[in-house]
């Protein structure tokens, strides 16, 4: 099929090579140049594992171009919306101004037949509201809502084969039944491969992406609650996690005590939810949310408090390695990151912070050039008076404790992700804290 995506961010350059890869004919649109300039040439922008290969491979084939030009849409019969819904500036709501720029600019290209696929992030009534737009425009468009599901660092395989597929469209008019027909005709692959379905209408489609990112950002605040807990009492948080994980119901992952969580989705995703809830007079429903926003928030200040109390009372002018500046390891992205977060924070108490991450650094020091930057992990560590680890990075999980603390000018290591080997930093003469585990190996209850 022939098929545009408008924004060329993180959503919309993995969409668009994805699609490439699939068979289809792309064509991206962006108003960036520069970014625009990278993807004609195969670089992606950002670092996603496979995608930088993916973009060579199929710009090769000529199923993926790129264009600042909305003229370009010409032609393509589906049009996919990909571009950002950032918080607003001084609220949680979201800001649509992209998405609305976005269907206005591409309204003068849109002909009959052709379908409008949202997957950009949007507070629910967004889509029959832009439904009535296009069909006010009077070119026989029709829109549907196909929320994404993407994991940063897993995105090319997510998009490629997707764990579900949900269709928002407007059921039982012919309208629906044509959006239906041509979504899965975009989705031919991953649909004969039994890829679960759910056809729905807007207002569910627009839900299920906020629900289920609420409910995650839920299930990592828990943990980090209990981890609040078992600080005060001695008991350790990963095993408490271990044993409720057993039970089907609730389930392992994502119950890893930590620093929280971060990145461009998250935390502005239940902030606009929250918003969004108070907008349609049901805030109560999800009060809750605000406080699973304030648990993750905290979790960083507890990394930055037991730095201060580990170090004497005062960080000023110790010297504090920092390792990992990304939200989460396999993505050099920094927004709202809790490790970044930390980082800064300890270099405006006095701290002579050296920060390392293998992706984010460019990114970090763009946003925050008054941090300090090592080339390597252990040039970082190299006469520290204490590490903090704040992003998971297999690389930090594999350091040799015992020439590590040769290195050291100090013996404290906080694991902010509780991804070490305890033990084992400990045996090479680490003072090792962690979050939500013993400072010793048998904790007693006060």
């Amino acid at each position: 099929m022939k098929m545009s995506v408008i924004g060329c961010g993180y959503l919309g350059a993995v969409h668009a090579a994805a699609m490439a890869e699939l068979g289809h004919e792309v064509v991206g649109i962006d108003v960036d140049a520069p970014k625009i300039a990278n993807l004609a040439a195969g670089r992606a922008p950002f670092f996603e594992p496979g995608l930088g290969e993916m973009l060579t491979q199929v710009s090769a084939s000529g199923r993926l171009r790129f264009s600042v030009d909305m003229a370009a849409v010409r032609g393509s019969k589906v049009h996919f919306i990909a571009v950002g819904t950032p918080q607003k500036h001084g609220g949680n709501a979201a800001d649509l101004s992209y998405v609305d720029a976005a269907i206005d600019d591409l309204i003068p290209y849109l002909t009959d037949g052709d379908l409008v696929v949202g997957k950009s992030t949007v507070p629910v009534g967004t889509a029959a509201r832009l439904a009535k737009k296009l069909q006010a425009s009077g070119t026989g468009a029709v829109l549907a809502w196909n929320p994404e599901f993407l994991r940063e660092g897993f995105a090319v395989q997510d998009t490629i084969s997707p764990d579900r597929l949900v269709y928002g469209i407007d059921e039982g008019t012919a309208d629906g039944d044509h959006a239906r027909a041509v979504l899965d005709e975009v989705y031919a692959m991953a649909l004969s491969k039994e890829t679960p379905l759910v056809v729905a209408d807007y207002a569910t489609a627009e839900l299920v992406k906020v629900a289920a990112n609420a409910f995650l950002a839920t299930k990592i605040s828990f943990i980090n609650a209990m981890a609040e807990i078992a600080e005060v009492t001695g008991a350790d948080v990963t095993k408490l996690a271990d044993a409720i994980g057993h039970d089907n119901r609730i389930g392992r992952r994502f119950l890893n005590a930590g620093v929280g969580f971060g990145g461009g989705c998250l935390p502005k995703d239940i902030r606009a939810f929250t918003a969004r809830a108070e907008e349609l007079g049901r805030g109560e429903s999800v009060a809750f949310l605000k406080e699973i926003d304030s648990i993750n928030l905290r979790r960083r200040q507890r990394a930055v408090e037991m730095a201060i109390q580990s170090l004497g009372g005062s960080v000023n002018d110790r010297r504090i390695a920092v390792l990992g500046l990304a939200f989460k390891p396999n993505s050099d992205d920094v927004r709202d990151s809790p490790a970044l977060d930390v980082a800064v924070q300890l270099k405006g108490l006095g701290g002579d912070v050296i920060c390392h991450d293998p992706e984010a650094m460019a990114n970090a020091q763009t946003k925050h050039p008054q941090l300090s930057f090592a080339a390597s992990a252990v040039e970082a560590v190299t006469g520290a008076d204490a590490i903090i680890v704040v992003t998971e990075w297999d690389e930090y999980k594999q350091l040799d404790p015992a020439a590590i603390f040769a290195l050291a000018a100090g013996t404290l290591v906080i694991d902010g992700r509780n991804c070490l080997d305890m033990s084992a930093w400990r045996e090479a003469g680490w003072e090792y804290r962690s979050m939500g585990r013993p400072d010793r190996e048998q904790a007693l209850v006060d």
